[in-house]
């Protein structure tokens, strides 16, 4: 059956999320703060009604935005979506949160009666064009029931992680942890490398097929090769991801240090300019103190 679904956030991961709903059959707009990046969507299919004009029709809203302020702000700010929802409506929260985050959300959301998904995604922004994402998942069965046709159509794996809101956040933020710390791992395996003479394009022919890799590195080492920084995860994502992994490890009085080392570096890469760019750039950061050049630099 077709549903009506709105995509709020059309980045690199909402954009492909839409597109794969688009695919599906079903009746999606899509909602951007650049609105040439909208009127793209629309240009490919995408319905082009305002989001005060449809809200009481949807079935879901797909939030795919930064972090927590920006999806506070679309779900209850001066503008906010969910007071303008049909009863029963879901929310299908997609960013990454810390857990009480989520779990306040769902609170707020239930006192309206809408549905809320804590639903944070993984996969990178090739994944969310072609439907194949993870879904890290924890709601009621009624706001899974209701998402339904948007994890059918945007995954290839959804992981129902409980019944209430918070635990699809813990888990991305475990998830969150091992992505950053092998990212800054890469760089540092990398950028080592070339000062015992290994050549950046024959540390990802080697290293991709021995025990040292990992899916990070096959995906991020190769735009290094390339010279290529085109952000599909920035270096910016990486200090607050890494900031609600340690905000957490705090509370629960564990220590992570591995983590707290890679956000310095995520933090040193944003505070030399590099914050926009993609978060392999973090590998500029090592080549900088080492005084190596990498490929496509003067």
């Amino acid at each position: 059956m077709q549903s009506r679904i709105a995509v709020i956030g059309l980045g690199s991961m909402g954009y492909g999320m839409a597109q794969s709903l688009l695919r599906a059959g079903h009746a999606t707009y899509g909602y951007d703060i650049n609105p040439q990046t909208a009127e793209r969507f629309q240009a490919e299919g995408g319905e082009t009604e305002t989001l005060a004009g449809i809200a009481e029709t949807l079935d879901v809203v797909v939030v795919v935005v930064l972090n927590a302020e920006q999806t506070q702000s679309v779900l209850f700010g001066s503008e906010g979506v969910v007071a303008r929802l049909k009863p029963g409506a879901a929310v299908m929260a997609c960013a990454t949160v810390a857990p009480e985050f989520a779990r306040r959300m769902a609170a707020r959301c239930a006192e309206a009666g809408v549905l809320y998904l804590d639903a944070p995604i993984s996969g990178g922004s090739k994944k969310a064009g072609e439907g194949a994402l993870s879904i890290m998942a924890s709601g009621s069965a009624e706001a899974f029931a209701a998402a339904r046709p948007v994890l059918d159509a945007t995954a290839s794996t959804v992981f129902e992680l409980g019944d209430s809101a918070g635990a699809g956040s813990a888990m991305k933020a475990v998830n969150q942890l091992l992505a950053g710390v092998h990212i800054a791992a890469m760089a540092e395996a990398m950028t080592f490398g070339m000062t015992q003479g290994v050549a950046p394009e024959t540390f990802v022919e080697v290293i991709s097929q021995c025990a040292g890799t990992s899916w990070m590195l096959e995906n991020r080492a190769p735009h290094i090769v390339a010279g290529d920084y085109t952000p599909h995860s920035s270096v910016d994502i990486w200090p607050k991801d890494l900031g609600i992994v340690l905000d957490a490890a705090k509370s629960a009085k564990f220590a992570a240090p591995l983590t707290a080392a890679a956000l310095q570096q995520f933090l040193a890469a944003s505070g030399s300019g590099l914050g926009h760019e993609d978060d392999a750039a973090v590998a500029k950061v090592y080549a900088r103190n080492a005084g190596l050049t990498l490929p496509g630099d003067a």
